[in-house]
């Protein structure tokens, strides 16, 4: 899975964690309704009407993430995610969670390059309550010396579990500041650990008085609401907020690659492990842009389900692999990485692995892609799509981050539609032009002995991987 996705994946799983089970509900007879309106202030409320459970969920996502961070104060943004249930001037430090509990509700929020979230899901009924508190700590945050000191000291915590003490989180983290020369992106989201210990709360104050604001921010209500009522309560709590000056963005290109980029990386592990990461780009233009679609399918040819290309020939046919797999992620505000990665097989080495991966890119480039292949990919995303009705959150989800990296959520249909519309030309024209030598950097785990400590965090690390 590519870099910002296994990112997006540890958040995510965090996520489930904190919410009730979906209850099991047919697709609708038609199609829910989105509405949208812009206040005066500039935040952006977007409702999507669902109503076939009397449950509700509220978004609040800020458009600044880790790759908005300067040098020197990575994992700024993170460590506000952290302060923001610290307290305001009205609602005491832990009272936050408190309150939404007590109305039956779960709330959390994550923190990733290109964007930071917050959310609740809840009775409908407690929507204003749930209004009130996160528009309370968009302008009223009180950021206390003392509790960032606490709070930094968990972080760093974090920090040593998920990724020091976590071989692959390692790789990753060493390949995406090796693949990227000049783009933010080649910093990981927790930060750098010399960076959080020498962060202060003043970095923070400055992070919270740039970033958060109505103008920055795309709310996105999700539930059995009705959207004219939303908006007057948006207008109630959220409205009064004063829109603030952003700091200018500057753009971030990075150069391109000239050639291929490769790294070991020495850590506890039981395996070796091997990643390659082609450099891609991003969706831009939903309507115009087709590379990003025919990459899309060219990891579902790949990797994806039994029949896809990677497990059956590598691992259950040629068995060169324990385990394989293939990622591709269009939604980014910054460029994006085509991903392969895997677990070389008993009696196999990476170069083995790798040597295996190269050849399934160069079937593809010289002969394509069948038919029946991409059937299948395009029916996976369209059952994909239909399961995403299932759960308010994720719909929630969906049209949040569309907003947050410049894509519309009007948008969301005409992917699809796009990539249906995929053909086999376009997936082997875009296996030519990006996975090829110059667009590649290689990171290999070199597994270095375990201690008992070591096993434990090992086992922690694939539950959260796979």
């Amino acid at each position: 899975m590519g870099l910002k996705m296994y990112a997006r994946l540890l958040q995510f799983l965090l996520v489930a964690a904190l919410l009730p089970a979906a209850p099991a509900i047919a697709a609708p007879d038609t199609p829910t309704s989105v509405f949208e309106k812009t206040l005066s202030n500039g935040l952006k409320v977007i409702v999507k009407e669902d109503h076939r459970a009397p449950t509700v969920v509220q978004q609040i996502w800020y458009h600044v993430g880790s790759m908005d961070e300067t040098t020197g104060t990575t994992g700024v943004a993170h460590v506000l995610e952290h302060m923001m249930f610290k307290g305001t001037k009205n609602v005491p430090a832990g009272e936050f969670s408190r309150r939404i509990a007590a109305a039956g509700g779960r709330e959390n929020a994550f923190t990733s390059s290109d964007y930071t979230a917050y959310f609740q899901q809840l009775h409908k009924s407690q929507l204003p309550l749930a209004m009130q508190l996160e528009s309370d700590r968009m302008h009223n945050l009180k950021l206390s010396g003392q509790e960032f000191d606490k709070e930094i000291q968990v972080v760093m915590e974090e920090r040593r579990m998920r990724t020091d003490d976590a071989a692959r989180s390692i790789v990753y983290e060493q390949l995406q500041a090796v693949t990227y020369v000049a783009h933010p992106y080649r910093n990981p989201i927790i930060g750098w650990m010399s960076d959080l210990r020498a962060l202060v709360v003043d970095d923070a104050r400055n992070w919270y008085k740039s970033w958060y604001a109505p103008n920055n921010a795309t709310l996105v209500i999700a539930g059995d609401v009705k959207a004219d009522e939303v908006f007057a309560l948006a207008q109630r709590y959220y409205g009064p907020i004063p829109a603030r000056k952003l700091p200018a963005r500057k753009p971030h290109d990075e150069p391109p690659q000239k050639g291929v980029k490769r790294i070991v990386v020495k850590a506890p592990a039981e395996l070796p492990y091997l990643v390659m990461v082609y450099h891609t780009p991003s969706l831009r233009d939903a309507e115009q842009d087709w590379k990003p679609y025919a990459l899309q399918v060219l990891a579902g040819v790949l990797d994806g389900n039994d029949s896809a290309r990677l497990g059956k020939t590598l691992v259950r046919e040629q068995q060169i692999a324990n385990e394989v797999g293939a990622d591709y992620d269009s939604i980014a505000r910054g460029p994006s990485l085509f991903m392969l990665d895997g677990v070389p097989g008993n009696g196999k080495t990476v170069a083995d692995l790798e040597a295996a991966l190269r050849d399934q890119i160069a079937l593809i480039v010289k002969n394509g892609v069948s038919e029946e292949e991409l059937t299948r990919v395009k029916s996976q995303v369209t059952a994909g799509e239909v399961y995403k009705l299932d759960s308010m959150f994720y719909q929630a989800m969906q049209i949040g981050q569309s907003e947050s990296v410049g894509l519309k959520h009007t948008a969301i249909p005409l992917m699809l539609k796009k990539l249906q519309a995929v053909t086999a030309q376009q997936v082997q024209d875009v296996a030519r032009e990006f996975l090829q030598d110059d667009n590649l950097t290689v990171a290999t785990l070199d597994p270095q002995p375990l201690t008992s400590a070591n096993q434990h965090d090992q086992a922690g690390e694939a539950n959260h991987v796979r």
